[in-house]
């Protein structure tokens, strides 16, 4: 993450992350039971931390050496950003302001679920700590 990464490893990379995440889903989905696939969670937050560190290696590769070309950061980036924008940068703006929009929804949305999750069990809470105070003070 903190070393440079070459392009070309980049994508290797890239690929690789989307053969596992391909690999993950469908063995999430052909699974008959929770328990056949219960290291689901551990393997959901090493993926999860192999995209965070490709997003940091792929940002660092793009503005150390985006001005050297098109292909500079990578060919699946280049194929991707082309995927996307198609060539038209007003295309690539609108795009981006769509999925900031929904990326803020999605976290405020998720925030508001957590703030409310903990609230409850702190509201739950409560009874038991105020008799457990009063057995202290009639003890």
């Amino acid at each position: 993450m903190v070393l440079p990464i070459p392009a070309f490893l980049l994508d290797l990379f890239f690929v690789l992350n989307l053969a596992i995440s391909v690999i993950i889903l469908t063995t999430a989905l052909n699974a008959r039971k929770p328990l056949d696939f219960s290291s689901f969670p551990s393997v959901l937050l090493f993926a999860t931390l192999l995209r965070l560190a490709l997003n940091v290696a792929s940002t660092r590769v793009v503005l150390v050496n985006g001005h050297e070309g098109e292909d500079a950061a990578g060919q699946v980036i280049a194929a991707f950003a082309q995927f996307i924008i198609g060539g038209n940068f007003a295309v690539g703006l609108f795009v981006f302001a769509i999925l900031l929009i929904i990326n803020l929804v999605v976290v405020t949305k998720g925030a508001g679920r957590i703030s409310e999750v903990s609230a409850r069990f702190v509201l739950d809470a409560l009874p038991g700590k105020q008799m457990a105070i009063d057995a202290d003070i009639a003890a």
